[in-house]
This record gives C-alpha cells, structure tokens and sequence, in this order.
C-alpha cells in the first residue's frame, strides 16, 4: 500500500506544467540588449535610406557625435548620460542620435563600428568608443588633449 501511494506521490511530481506562451517569447527574444520592460511598445518608423548613410553624414557634419540611448537633455542609460555629462564638462557642442528610436540605426551603428554597446562617441569623423573608453581617457588626460581643438574651434571669435 505504501509503494502504490509513493508511485503515485511521485508521478504526479513527474508531470510537468506547460510553460505560457509570453514566458518563452521573452527567452527567445532576439533583442537581447533591453529588458522588456524598456523595449518600444510601438514600431518604429523605418529608416529613410542606407543606414550607413545616415552614419557618415552626422560624424561628418558634426566634430562631436553620441550615438545614445535618448537625448542629452533625457538619457535613457546611465552609460549614455555619463558620457553625455564628460562631453559638457569639456564645454563642447555635440550632436546626437537617439538609436532607441530607430532599431536599424541601433544595429547599424553597432555594425558600422564593430562595437557592441551603446553609446558610441565620434570625434572628428572618428570613432573614440564606447562610455569606459571615454572615461578611461578623461582619467589619463587623453580626452582633453583631444577635445581642446575642438572646443578652440567651436569658441566665439573675439
């Protein structure tokens, strides 16, 4: 009687409970790089042309160019906000792109630089790196050194 009662004890443990449908769409999910709680609720609006277009556009057009999670004024990631705060504490002017705001920009860029993170800093049309890139170069006096001809160049003529 014992044994009947464990045999039965143990199977229903055996039985397995069906895993719900949302659960394994968000294992499955390919956009690894966001919680779904910070995922867009809406689609996007598809890029306008080559994204690679669009990239070599704005760091040429700009000496300084954050591609960021948000804007300056509303980062939406501590990394894109520190390196948002190092730029402004070197008093230059720079241009951003919100890549939350346009998938293919965000793997575009991630692409363009083989740089897996957000964000990612251009002086000069060239790629500087990624928020512990910038940091480490403020910390050594690298960042200053590159930034000074740039802030001279955006300066007021007296």
């Amino acid at each position: 009687m014992l044994a009947r009662f464990a045999t039965s004890a143990l199977s229903s443990v055996r039985r397995t409970v069906p895993t719900p449908i949302w659960q394994l769409q968000r294992y499955l999910s390919t956009d690894v790089d966001s919680h779904d709680d910070f995922k867009p609720k809406y689609a996007a609006p598809p890029a306008n042309g080559n994204v690679v277009e669009q990239i070599q556009h704005v760091i040429a057009n700009d000496k300084v160019h954050v591609f960021m999670k948000g804007t300056p004024e509303q980062p939406q990631c501590g990394f894109s906000r520190m390196a948002c705060v190092v730029l402004q504490a070197y008093g230059v002017k720079f241009g951003a792109t919100n890549v939350l705001a346009d998938p293919a920009m965000r793997e575009g860029i991630k692409k363009f630089t083989s740089w897996p993170t957000i964000p990612q800093v251009f002086v000069n049309g060239e790629f500087v790196g990624g928020c512990d890139i910038l940091m480490g170069m403020h910390d050594s006096g690298e960042l200053e050194k590159l930034l000074a001809p740039v802030r001279e160049a955006q300066a007021p003529s007296k």
